[in-house]
């Protein structure tokens, strides 16, 4: 299982000189990938290209909600920014928050895995190179994107909790990215439901990448009280409650990696045998707490790769 860093905005606020060193520590401490979370502050691919731009590490969004970005322009962005950094991009998307969809952004959210299938299915194609005339249910897509000099395609994974959304990453992207989702729903809903459409799909295993608060303490207590106050959210929209009830948690604050060195160490074991293949680990905390954390983690990460 290999271990990555979120950098940006789920740490806290940060500037755009923050983010690009947070990524060169990620990159200085052997993690395997740097991935960056759309929220409400920097655009992720975007803040990628220019700290992915000057260290020498996998980066990946994880995930940015597709709803707001029509697949042409979301496929310029992500080639764009492949162009720009020195490693390889993965393209995390997902349906976004209902709530914030609607709400933000006045668009539908109905059909949701209906209108995930159109988009995908258009996409790929794009990333590729090759042109789309796409008149369907609920999107509407022609063109191309012309970009020169033979940019790869960034791998494509689909943020999916419920077992509708798994079996459609499986079919078509590279891979199911999660947040606060703990180990047995992982192994017993996860795992099974998309690698399962994968093979059907005849697509290599799926990547299985989970990403969760992690925080190296002696102080557990505080910090998970610190963590149920700022993830509040997770514990009640229904993207998250369902999977949160599934693990038998309150809120996010039972599912993040909170303790000593080695309950950490012993967390992430739990990850590996419930067939994780990549953690995305969002170092939580002060400062302080944070580089107690990346130091910990980065030795772990260390022993994975031997």
């Amino acid at each position: 299982m290999q271990i990555g860093l979120a950098v940006g905005d789920v740490r806290g606020p940060a500037t755009l000189a923050t983010v690009v060193n947070q990524v060169r520590v990620a990159a200085d401490s052997g993690f395997a990938t740097a991935w960056a979370s759309q929220a409400l502050g920097w655009d992720a691919l975007t803040a990628l290209a220019v700290a992915g731009a000057t260290s020498d590490i996998a980066v990946g969004t994880a995930v940015v909600p597709a709803p707001q970005r029509h697949p042409l322009m979301l496929a310029g962005q992500a080639l764009t920014a492949q162009a720009a950094v020195t490693g390889p991009l993965t393209l995390g998307v997902g349906a976004g928050i209902g709530a914030m969809v609607s709400g933000m952004f006045g668009l539908p959210t109905d059909r949701p895995v209906r209108r995930m299938r159109e988009y995908l299915s258009v996409l790929g194609p794009l990333l590729r190179g090759d042109s789309v005339d796409h008149h369907g249910e609920t999107l509407t897509a022609v063109g191309a994107v012309l970009i020169p000099g033979g940019i790869p395609a960034p791998s494509v994974v689909l943020a999916a909790l419920g077992p509708h959304m798994l079996r459609l990453a499986g079919e078509l992207t590279d891979g199911t990215a999660t947040w606060m989702t703990g180990p047995k729903t992982l192994a017993e809903h996860i795992v099974p439901v998309i690698t399962k459409a994968a093979a059907e799909a005849g697509r290599a295993s799926p990547r299985i990448i989970a990403g969760l608060p992690v925080c190296v303490t002696d102080t557990a207590d505080d910090v998970r009280a610190r963590i149920a106050e700022q993830f509040a959210l997770a514990a009640q929209v229904p993207e998250y409650r369902a999977t949160l009830d599934r693990e038998g948690a309150t809120g996010p604050q039972d599912v993040a990696i909170v303790g000593t060195d080695i309950e950490v160490a012993q967390a992430l074991t739990r990850f590996r045998a419930a067939g994780v293949t990549e953690f995305m680990a969002a170092p939580y905390g002060t400062t302080a707490e944070q580089n107690r954390t990346i130091s910990v983690l980065a030795e772990l990460a260390l022993t994975e790769t031997r």
